[in-house]
């Protein structure tokens, strides 16, 4: 059923994911979007659930399809590969979110598969899957050697449906690797980087960007959630997808260095 939305008066997208894409602990690039299109024909909803894997977004799929939309991005999986990095984070992420089974990339890949399945049968929107964005700022480490994996995973099943795959974790650890730089606050398992982040965000009332600033972090603020850099590559992607979907006249606007700050 997947058509492109063009000859329409609005166009709809839906962004969907974990809280990378809510944006309360996260630079929100949804909100990014809706200040670029601001004054033309296209609206944005936020399905983005805090602390959501696939298997999730894949239970609450009726709430998207709902909205009837012309284009849905899909950005999820960091949750389902930051679980695999240690038990403690596998056992903090069942309990929270109630989870059948323990997570692994083959549960990921099939609740992937069956997003992208139930949005082609069930609207006529364009979808999109990003890849991960990067877990920690060390491009050679483990974590992202993960966000590698199950980016693959992701590139496979938009291949294997035919829909859009957007290269996030590409462009970030290109951007790392570009810039050379060691971090000094390096990535570590369980939740203490992004509670003490929320802390000084919400109690403290800090800015993100200053928290990630101080803590010496180039696209994220507790090498999970992004900062205006990381957010800004999110939206780059989406905006440059909608400029390609669409034939009303939208045009794009321009920025540098995928920067909305």
């Amino acid at each position: 059923m997947e058509n492109q939305p063009t000859g329409k008066t609005e166009m709809r997208v839906v962004c969907a994911g974990c809280s990378i894409t809510r944006g309360q602990v996260s630079i929100d690039y949804v909100e990014m979007l809706r200040r670029r299109f601001a004054g033309r024909p296209v609206t944005f909803a936020n399905s983005g659930v805090n602390y959501d894997v696939a298997f999730n977004l894949q239970e609450r799929l009726n709430e998207v399809i709902a909205q009837n939309p012309d284009i849905v991005t899909i950005l999820i999986g960091t949750n389902d590969a930051n679980s695999t990095l240690s038990p403690k984070n596998s056992r903090l992420l069942r309990f929270l979110k109630k989870l059948p089974v323990i997570p692994s990339p083959d549960w990921y890949k099939e609740n992937l598969n069956i997003i992208v399945k139930e949005l082609k049968e069930r609207t006529n929107a364009h979808v999109a899957l990003l890849s991960l964005p990067v877990i920690g700022e060390d491009v050679d480490s483990e974590a992202n050697r993960r966000t590698g994996e199950y980016s693959a995973i992701i590139n496979d099943v938009a291949k294997s449906h035919g829909v859009t795959y957007l290269p996030l974790n590409e462009r970030m650890k290109a951007y790392l690797q570009l810039q050379n730089k060691t971090s000094s606050f390096p990535y570590r398992p369980g939740l203490y980087q992004s509670s003490t982040a929320s802390m000084q965000h919400f109690m403290l009332r800090r800015d993100l960007d200053t928290i990630s600033s101080r803590r010496g972090l180039q696209l994220t603020i507790d090498n999970i959630h992004l900062n205006s850099r990381g957010a800004g590559m999110v939206a780059d992607l989406i905006e440059s997808l909608i400029i390609k979907q669409t034939g009303n006249g939208v045009t794009p606007l321009k920025y540098t260095n995928g920067d909305d700050t």
